[in-house]
């Protein structure tokens, strides 16, 4: 994670936490503590997706500053196309329900309708590089929920 507030990651991670939990504690409302393994679920599998995927892909550590050397089809990129992007979402998931934060809703919902313009680009870029390679890897792997049907 590169420590700038232009990284979507520190934002997600660390920026908005820290402003949310500032709001907790001005509202005075309690935490749901049975939540919290989703902040746990949502940052671990943005953390170790982007590990198994950066010795595999090559090329810089995120689609934003440039491109992979080759797709990834294994581990965490056989059950979604975007597990980082899903760990951003399930994170902020948590963070809404452990914080019953109206600000932390609107933050989720603001990225989860980001995140899908996001990753429409990020495809269309790995369309245009990968081809048909690509496209029959969007036929096999699900965008977001593993399980769901692919495309």
């Amino acid at each position: 994670m590169r420590a700038s507030v232009r990284s979507t990651s520190t934002r997600v991670l660390l920026v908005f936490p820290a402003i949310v939990t500032a709001e907790q504690a001005a509202a005075r409302r309690r935490l749901r503590l049975r939540w919290t393994p989703l902040l746990v679920a949502g940052y671990l599998a943005y953390r170790l997706s982007g590990k198994y995927r950066l010795p595999r892909a090559g090329g810089p550590p995120g689609m934003s500053q440039g491109m992979p050397e080759k797709i990834v089809e294994e581990g965490p990129y056989a059950l979604t196309r975007n597990p980082m992007y899903l760990g951003h979402l399930v994170f902020l998931t948590g963070l809404t329900l452990t914080t019953r934060s109206p600000l932390a809703a609107g933050i989720a919902g603001y990225h989860l309708s980001w995140f899908r313009e996001r990753v429409r680009r990020d495809e269309q870029r790995l369309r245009d590089r990968f081809g048909d390679a690509y496209g029959d890897y969007c036929a096999r792997v699900p965008r977001w929920l593993p399980g769901t049907p692919a495309r």
